[in-house]
């Protein structure tokens, strides 16, 4: 069964009952209205792909129809039905912006390749549309940045895994470019032209989850005023991404796993059952395996899922790459800050590749974000990317009291002093602090993280 809905309008019961067959009979599902009114109500409500209506009807007529529709859903196809004597109706309807017409009698064949063409050229439309707006800054490998060995195998795997249909769990750290990845495998699938939905399985309550994943039939239960496509139907012929799998209830992951077992689920509120034509990606940030263990992921879906396994680095594994990431960044956002150019100091630059990136790529990129904008443009200075939650106080007292650079031999060269002195600093304040590592960063007036990064970065071991 395809996943394509069609309204048709006609003051004429039979008239509206033979067609509505018809339709049904091709694959279609079919919704019906007896006047424009109750018609444009449905428009409102439903997701529909086509509109068939007949121009003559008491009240609101075709013509009026196609107008109040047109100027909120200017995309959506309306085919009008018109007597044989008018012709010139139909050209207006046409001109009016009529997805096309027919003129009665019509045969079956007639009309069935015309609603077949409008609900084509309609999905033809909505993708471009999403692509154009989910995939505007393009770069690299599909939007994905970087040349590390690391992310060669990601590419590698992208291009052997993107032209099956198997199902792909992609893990890593929140913010490592997992929905980047998905995307680039519906991109060099067989599926490219076809939508690419992204859902977050943890951004709902459990009852809002499953109308948005399965929808919803019209009057299926108290509230339900409207027929409403999930994003599962959304998705069909094409790719469905599931965020944060390992958020998704017990409950409604049985539904999931049968969805992977023979293409079929029913909308919340319904019995019907419909087939769908989708190819699943994931992703979680949970280790999945220990879910299983611990009875909150099922088992037999888990390995559904995990067909193919995508392991994302995090940016701390692959510091090579931040120059380029932060190229990438300098030229999006001086675009979208309207800079003549907009480059970085290296002293800046050196200073990003020392910090731990707990938020990997996501923070890196809002970090050269936010110092785009308080530089001003054209250069980012150190200044500019130091995190807010390190401060440093300039006029400290203790370097007045102190001439430093009596202690510090002539030969000597910048990094050993700052390494030196850093090394032993950490080690102090862990001492001082008993080990505890919270403790130790508040003295030091950095973040927990960035001691940790400092630590592994000068091999201290944690101490029992």
């Amino acid at each position: 069964m395809t996943m394509h809905t069609i309204l048709v309008v006609d003051d004429e019961p039979n008239y509206l009952i033979v067609l509505s067959e018809l339709l049904r009979d091709e694959g279609f599902e079919v919704l019906t209205a007896p006047g424009g009114e109750e018609a444009l109500a449905t428009v409102k409500e439903a997701d529909l792909d086509v509109v068939l209506t007949d121009m003559q009807m008491p009240g609101m007529d075709g013509m009026t129809l196609l107008g109040e529709i047109k100027k909120s859903y200017s995309d959506l196809p309306v085919v009008i039905i018109t007597a044989y004597a008018e012709i010139d109706k139909a050209v207006a309807a046409m001109q009016a912006g009529a997805y096309s017409y027919l003129a009665k009698p019509f045969s079956n064949d007639e009309l069935i390749v015309t609603i077949g063409n409008a609900v084509s050229h309609y999905s033809l439309i909505r993708e471009n549309t999403r692509l154009r707006r989910e995939m505007q800054q393009r770069d690299g490998f599909s939007g994905l940045v970087g040349k590390n060995p690391k992310m060669r195998q990601i590419y590698e795997l992208i291009e052997k895994v993107a032209p099956t249909p198997a199902s792909v769990l992609i893990s890593g750290e929140s913010g490592t470019g997992k929905e980047l990845v998905a995307k680039a495998i519906h991109l060099h699938s067989p599926r490219e032209a076809k939508p690419f939905i992204t859902f977050n399985c943890g951004a709902l309550d459990e009852n809002l989850l499953e109308i948005e994943l399965f929808g919803q039939e019209k009057g299926g239960f108290t509230g339900a005023a409207a027929l409403r496509k999930g994003r599962l139907e959304q998705a069909h012929q094409g790719t469905l991404f599931l965020d944060e799998i390992g958020d998704i209830p017990l409950s409604l992951q049985t539904k999931l796993l049968r969805v992977l077992q023979d293409r079929s689920f029913e909308r919340v509120g319904g019995n019907r059952t419909l087939q769908v034509d989708v190819r699943i990606l994931s992703a979680t940030v949970k280790d999945l395996k220990e879910e299983v263990q611990q009875g909150r992921f099922r088992e037999d879906l888990f390995y559904r899922l995990n067909v193919i396994h995508l392991a994302l680095p995090p940016l701390r594994e692959r510091m090579d790459d931040i120059p380029l990431l932060v190229d990438s960044f300098l030229q999006r956002f001086a675009v979208k800050l309207g800079y003549e150019r907009l480059e970085i100091a290296p002293e800046a630059l050196r200073l990003l590749i020392n910090l731990p990136w707990e938020g990997n790529v996501r923070e890196l990129e809002n970090t050269i974000e936010r110092a785009a904008i308080l530089c001003g443009g054209e250069l980012i200075k150190p200044e500019d990317v130091q995190p807010e939650s390190i401060t440093v106080d300039r006029d400290a007292q203790w370097t007045r009291e102190i001439d430093i650079l009596r202690l510090i031999p002539d030969s000597v060269q910048l990094n050993d002093v700052l390494y030196a002195v850093e090394e032993q600093l950490l080690n102090r304040a862990l001492e001082e602090a008993g080990q505890v590592q919270a403790r130790a960063a508040e003295r030091l007036g950095i973040t927990k993280s960035l001691l940790q990064y400092k630590m592994k970065k000068y091999g201290i071991k944690k101490q029992k």
